[in-house]
């Protein structure tokens, strides 16, 4: 049985102590159910931290559940339309719980970054400092992704 706390937990403390980006601290918290190793994982969802390179549009830890979704409901075969319909159902629900929750799923709103500007930020990640994580909500992001992801598995995988 997946303990989705524990899972959230590990999100965090990924994103945190780890260093990860908020869509890898998602995905490494569940890739091994999915029997995906840690560091293919880890290199698949990278650059989707800061809303896809610090380009600040979809939040990374909605990206991870996402990516997540696609090993829950594979829709690898484009003719298969009822995989890519159970597909999408799942994304268009966990990113909905998400932005129910947050009131967004891009990742400038949710940073308080009202406007998108014409120059891009600097693809240079932020150091990871006290005063980070003090003004970014990030953390507790990443652990509402893991959580809400974390239900979605539990249901899949008790059906």
């Amino acid at each position: 049985m997946i303990d989705i706390e524990e899972r959230v937990s590990k999100a965090k403390r990924l994103f945190r102590e780890g260093g990860y980006n908020c869509c890898q601290a998602v995905v490494l918290a569940y890739n091994d159910i999915f029997g995906l190793d840690d560091k293919t994982a880890a290199a698949l969802s990278s650059g989707f931290g800061g809303g896809m390179g610090r380009m600040r549009e979809v939040c990374g830890s909605v990206s991870g559940m996402v990516m997540l979704a696609g090993l829950l409901h594979p829709a690898g075969d484009p003719s298969d339309k009822a995989s890519r319909t159970a597909n999408y159902t799942l994304v268009q629900q966990v990113a909905g719980q998400f932005r129910d929750i947050n009131g967004s799923i891009v990742c400038r709103e949710l940073l308080g970054m009202t406007s998108k500007s014409a120059t891009p930020e600097s693809p240079t990640p932020s150091d990871r400092t006290e005063e980070y994580y003090k003004k970014r909500p990030c953390e507790e992001l990443v652990g509402i992704s893991a959580r809400i992801i974390g239900k979605a598995i539990i249901d899949r995988l008790e059906k």
